[in-house]
């Protein structure tokens, strides 16, 4: 078997080159041979960079992929199209899109775990290494850009893979934009968005009854973001946000018997039980920037954030906590020559998170008055890195670099009747990496890396123990990998390719259980597992216009050694992790039109460490169509979206290692938005 799989990814590859030889600019005929494709820059590296000179497997999608013809209700809407990288959507805004980029994520119970998630240059993931998505509103996103490789030498903690969103930080032009949206199953989004030079204000409103039963949202989001510039070398920008989602409730996961004989229902337990949450949140940010003329820079970063948490669990416990976090952290870059010609950052960075936890009953889907829990959780981490680039040569970069990481977990029991389970823990890491990058042509490059990551539990990893005990869980260790990786970036004037290979090893990764009582998630360590696979990617634009996207993953994860008191998992499947994944999308757009068809095809996946189920593998076809009017200074832009057009049955997301079986959540049949956005310039 693995000698076919070896084989067939090598047949991939080559079949995947042949293809791409076909679109030389010799062999094809252009519509506007001057047609050249620009080059792509991204930030996510904590620099501006080509992104053909990176030494890593690095993607970024712009305004048009993010915001044209679309809801824009999840990161799934544009993310399916970049390799390397599955965004679960699991219709569930209790639970929040799962994000898998290399295998890690897979296993978040809710959240995005394994991921570092940067908004504006400002870390969006709790110093414990957990993200939430409630505080993002695509309708004022203006780029994503991914790191689709373990980056703890730049990021630290839970850095798996990065994704870093840039939000709009103002027009030339002063607009005030209104978007409405409507759609399938009590759908409804208000958008009100205004910008001006140095500033953009987002105010957006979504509600949504929902596909399954008990799964009702409704949020309310306001963002925004100001640029000023303080004198000739020195910017300011500060952003801010406030969600507030009174309600967000929870269906739960469904056995295979329960999702074919009716995929719409909840589970019984969250129905009595009342499941879900709700959560208001606020978080602000402020970046100085001052240059040092042509060769150096220093940057500045302060943020902020508390959080009000309640959720309803389908088991006799209800959560709350309130949370206090934030940060500091510099970054100091400088081109200096030093025997070559080097660039050199040097940074720290400083984060502390507070939760006061309160744990109640949940009598029938209601909150007790006496704690079952309480306790303060304090997270403090400190981490610094370097990055130094000598300049060996015109056609060849050098990337050499490493981050120190300290982390403090504290926890004080306040509820010390049943017992003083007050401790501490402490973590600690040092993350190597080193890439190198040769430029065959000025177009196409080839690169190779080996960079590692680390990633602890989180504070409610920790906490979760199966005999119900407050304090931290004292043999739960972090997760820790080392990644090795070589590919190829090209362009020509009408194509964009890239192919990059990964293994990964990981030692103690974290593994998600269900109890006996259904709805607790823990968690333990397995002893070690291999992640290795491909991703290509290719973006062709053979008429001004019209234009192809095609992305495909191979992932094998196993696990190498893995063993528990009852079972061996050696040779197994790492769950929640598809075989192949491929994307395909042709689009076109000119003179106000846009048009596009997109397809996606996700093999299956196991659904538990033991491989005894695992999910239907399913295509989805999508469609969407938007145009732009104009008149003076108003521009009417009318949308619609088709999803699944196949009317496929499939599971969005699975639940690992769940009890009783209930490792899938069903997704939406044929779905439908549409919406009209109304812009005037000022």
């Amino acid at each position: 078997m693995k000698r076919f799989i070896v084989a067939s990814s090598c047949r991939a590859v080559a079949l995947y080159f042949a293809v791409l030889s076909c679109f030389t600019p010799s062999l094809i005929v252009a519509a506007e041979p001057e047609q050249t494709l620009p080059a792509v820059t991204v930030t996510a590296t904590r620099r501006e960079q080509r992104e053909i000179d990176i030494p890593a497997a690095v993607s970024r999608l712009d305004k048009d992929a993010i915001q044209t013809a679309s809801p824009m209700i999840g990161l799934d809407e544009s993310m399916n199209r970049v390799p390397g990288v599955l965004v679960q959507n699991r219709y569930n805004f209790a639970q929040d899109l799962k994000v898998t980029i290399r295998g890690f994520g897979s296993r978040a119970a809710f959240g995005i775990r394994g991921v570092k998630l940067v908004v504006d240059g400002i870390p969006d993931t709790l110093p414990d290494g957990q993200s939430q998505v409630d505080s993002l509103d695509l309708g004022s996103t203006e780029r994503i850009e991914v790191i689709r490789g373990t980056s703890s030498a730049l990021y630290g903690n839970a850095s798996g893979g990065v994704i870093a969103l840039t939000t709009e930080a103002g027009s030339p032009t002063p607009f005030t934009d209104y978007r409405a949206s409507f759609g399938s199953y009590g759908f409804s989004k208000h958008q009100l968005k205004t910008s001006g030079e140095s500033y953009t204000l987002n105010l957006s409103r979504m509600s949504l009854d929902g596909y399954r039963a008990n799964s009702e949202t409704e949020h309310y989001l306001l963002n925004g973001k100001s640029r000023v510039i303080l004198n000739e070398s020195a910017t300011l920008t500060t952003v801010l946000s406030v969600v507030h989602a009174p309600t967000a409730n929870d269906p739960g996961a469904l056995s295979r018997e329960a999702m074919d004989e009716d995929a719409r229902q909840a589970f019984a337990s969250n129905v009595t039980r009342n499941a879900g949450e709700s959560v208001t949140q606020g978080r602000f940010g402020a970046v100085l920037s001052r240059d040092f003329g042509d060769t150096s820079r220093l940057s500045l970063t302060s943020h902020g954030l508390f959080r009000d948490f309640s959720q309803r669990l389908p088991v006799n416990t209800a959560v709350d906590f309130d949370r206090v976090a934030g940060g500091v952290g510099a970054q100091f870059e400088t081109l200096q020559r030093l025997g070559v010609e080097t660039r050199a950052i040097v940074g720290v960075d400083v984060q502390h998170q507070g939760d006061d936890r309160r744990n109640f009953d949940n009598p029938e889907g209601g909150i007790g008055e006496s704690p079952q829990l309480h306790q303060n959780e304090r997270v403090t981490a400190l981490g610094g890195y370097v990055s130094v680039e000598p300049h060996v040569g015109d056609r060849i970069g050098l990337t050499v670099g490493a981050r120190v990481d300290r982390l403090k977990f504290d926890v004080n029991d306040l509820l010390v009747s049943n017992g003083d389970d007050s401790g501490s823990r402490d973590m600690d890491a040092i993350s190597p990496s080193a890439g190198v990058v040769l430029h065959a042509t000025p177009r196409v490059s080839l690169y190779a890396n080996v960079s590692t990551a680390f990633e602890t539990p989180t504070t409610t990893e920790l906490a979760n123990r199966p005999n119900g005990s407050g304090g931290f869980n004292p043999d739960l260790e972090p997760q820790r990998a080392v990644s090795v990786e070589t590919g190829v970036k090209g362009a020509s004037s009408v194509v964009r390719y890239e192919i990059a290979l990964y293994r990964i090893g990981v030692r103690d990764e974290l593994i998600p259980f269900e109890a006996e009582i259904a709805g607790r998630t823990y968690f333990r360590n397995a002893g070690s597992s291999t992640h290795q696979g491909v991703e290509m990617f290719a973006h062709i634009e053979p008429i001004r216009g019209t234009t192809a996207a095609l992305a495909y993953t191979y992932a094998d994860s196993t696990f190498d050694e893995y063993r528990t008191a009852n079972a061996t998992f050696d040779g197994k499947r790492v769950p929640g992790i598809p075989a192949h994944h491929l994307f395909g999308e042709v689009a076109y757009r000119r003179e106000g039109i846009f048009g596009a068809i997109e397809a996606e095809y996700i093999d299956k996946m196991m659904v538990d460490d033991a491989n005894t189920d695992a999910s239907d593998a399913y295509v989805v076809v999508n469609a969407r169509v938007a145009a732009e009017i104009r008149a003076r200074s108003v521009r009417v832009e009318p949308y619609i979206r088709l999803n699944n057009l196949l009317n496929t049955t499939y599971s969005a997301s699975i639940r690992q290692n769940a009890f009783g079986g209930r490792y899938f959540e069903p997704a939406p049949d044929f779905n439908i938005f549409a919406g009209v956005g109304i812009r005037w310039d000022s």
